[in-house]
C-alpha cells in the first residue's frame, strides 16, 4: 500500500444520490425505435432508466445528491474546502457546475471546479480529492458525479439511446487516520488514441455550434459500441488487479467490487477474468442504465443501503469511459457517522441554511450591480511611452 507520509487518509463519511422521477422502460423505447425489451436486456442487462424532467439539470441533481451526502456526514456547507463535479453534461461550458452548486449550498470557503473524463469522471475526481486530503491541502471535500445524458442523446439511434440514463451521486471525503479505513490506493489512466470511439463531436472549438453541426447531428453521442466493449472488458480486470496490488490487498480478499454500470456482459466478463463470483459485484444498471460519472456514486449509496458494503470491507471501484480513460480505487469502508432522527428545530435550521445561501447569493449579485452603477467600470490608465519606446515610470 502507498502509505501516507503524514498519516492522513481520505475517508468516505457521507454519500447521497438523486435520480429523476421519470422512468423510461425498454417497452417505452420499443415504441420510439426498432428495438425490444428482449433485445436490450440480452445485450446490456438494462430494463429501465431515469430521464430528467423539465426542472432537472446537472446542477440541480448534483445539488440534491450533495445535500444528502453532507447530511449523512454531519457536515455543514461552510466546512467544505473543495467541491469537484465530474460530468460530461455540465450546466454550461462556463461557469462550472461545481461553482453553481457551491453557491446554492452556501459553501462560502470552498473552491470548486468541474472535471471531464467521461464515465471515468467520478474515479478521477475521487483520486483528486484523495490526493488533496493526503497532501494536507484540504480537510473536507465534496465529490459529485452528475449527468443529464438524455439531453445529448440521439433518440433515433437504437445503439446508444437504450444505454444511458440521468442521475447524480455524491460522497464527502474527510481527513482521518488509517485505523478508521479510507482510500488506500487509486489509479487514473488514459489512451487518447481511442478518443474517436466515444465522443460528442459538436459544441467545442473544432466544431462550434452552427447550422451545419445541427444538420449533421453532431451534438449527440457517437459511439463505436463494439470497440468500446472490447476496451472495457480488457480494462476492468487489469485495473482491479493493479489497484489491489498497489494497496497490498489480494483481489480475492476484496469483499465488494463496484464497477461502472455500463453493461452487464462487461461486468460478467470481469468476474470471470478475476475468478470471482458474480455476487461479489454490485449491479444496479437494470434500473438506471449507464449514468456515466454518476453510476459509481449512485451504486455506493445503494450498496450501503442494501447492506452489501459494511464497515471493515475492502471495496474496489472501477470506471472506464470516453477519452479513452479508466480509473480505479480501493477503499476500506469505515464506520459511518452515527445517525439520529433530527429534531424539528434541526430540520428548520437545515432549511434555513439553504434559504440563507440563496438570499446571500442574491444580495451579492445586487451589491455587485449597485457598485457598478455608483462607481462605473474602472478603466486602466493609458501607458505613457518615452522617446525610446519604453513605458514611463
Amino acid at each position: 500500500m502507498a502509505e501516507s507520509k503524514n498519516g492522513r487518509y481520505a475517508h468516505i463519511v457521507g454519500w447521497g444520490k438523486y435520480v429523476p422521477n421519470k422512468v423510461l422502460t425498454n417497452d417505452d423505447l420499443s415504441r420510439m425505435v426498432d428495438t425490444s425489451d428482449e433485445w436490450i436486456v440480452t445485450r446490456t442487462g438494462i430494463r429501465e432508466r431515469r430521464v430528467a424532467g423539465p426542472k432537472d439539470t446537472t446542477a440541480s441533481m448534483g445539488l440534491a445528491a450533495a445535500k444528502e451526502a453532507l447530511e449523512r456526514a454531519g457536515v455543514r456547507p461552510h466546512e467544505v474546502d473543495l467541491i469537484i463535479v465530474a460530468t460530461a453534461t455540465p450546466e454550461h461550458v462556463f461557469p462550472s457546475t461545481a461553482s453553481l452548486i457551491q453557491d446554492a449550498l452556501g459553501a462560502v470557503k470552498a473552491g470548486a471546479f468541474d472535471l471531464s473524463a467521461g464515465c471515468t469522471g467520478f474515479m478521477y475526481a475521487l483520486t483528486m480529492g484523495n490526493q488533496a486530503i493526503r497532501s494536507g491541502a484540504s480537510e473536507i471535500i465534496l465529490v459529485i458525479g452528475a449527468e443529464t445524458l438524455s439531453r445529448i442523446m440521439d433518440w433515433k439511434d437504437r445503439a446508444t439511446c437504450v444505454l444511458f440514463g440521468d442521475g447524480a451521486g455524491a460522497v464527502v471525503l474527510r481527513a482521518g487516520t488509517l485505523a478508521a479505513g479510507g482510500v488506500l490506493a487509486t489509479l487514473c489512466r488514459s489512451d487518447g488514441s481511442g478518443g474517436d470511439l466515444l465522443m460528442l463531436p459538436g459544441g467545442g472549438s473544432k466544431f462550434p455550434a452552427s447550422h451545419q453541426t445541427l444538420d449533421q447531428n453532431l451534438h449527440t453521442i457517437k459511439m463505436n459500441g463494439r470497440e468500446v466493449f472490447r476496451f472495457a472488458t480488457r480494462i476492468m480486470d487489469k485495473s482491479a488487479r493493479e489497484v489491489a496490488a498497489q494497496a497490498g490487498i489480494p483481489i480475492e480478499n476484496v469483499e465488494l467490487i463496484i464497477p461502472h454500470q455500463a453493461n452487464l456482459r462487461i461486468i460478467q466478463a470481469a468476474a470471470r477474468a478475476l475468478k470471482l463470483p458474480d455476487e461479489r459485484f454490485f449491479v444496479n444498471l437494470h434500473r438506471y442504465g449507464n449514468t456515466s460519472s454518476a453510476s459509481i456514486p449512485i451504486a455506493i449509496c445503494e450498496a450501503v443501503e442494501q447492506g452489501k458494503l459494511k464497515p471493515g470491507d475492502h471495496c474496489v471501484m472501477v470506471g472506464f469511459g470516453a477519452g479513452l480513460t479508466w480509473g480505479a480505487a480501493l477503499v476500506k469502508w469505515g464506520e459511518p457517522v452515527p445517525l439520529h432522527e433530527p429534531t424539528r428545530l434541526e430540520r428548520v435550521y437545515k432549511r434555513l441554511l439553504y434559504i440563507a445561501a440563496g438570499v446571500r447569493s442574491r444580495l451579492v449579485r445586487g451589491l455587485r450591480r449597485i457598485e457598478t452603477l455608483l462607481g462605473g467600470t474602472p478603466s486602466p490608465k493609458p501607458t505613457r511611452i518615452d522617446k525610446d519606446k519604453q513605458p514611463k515610470k
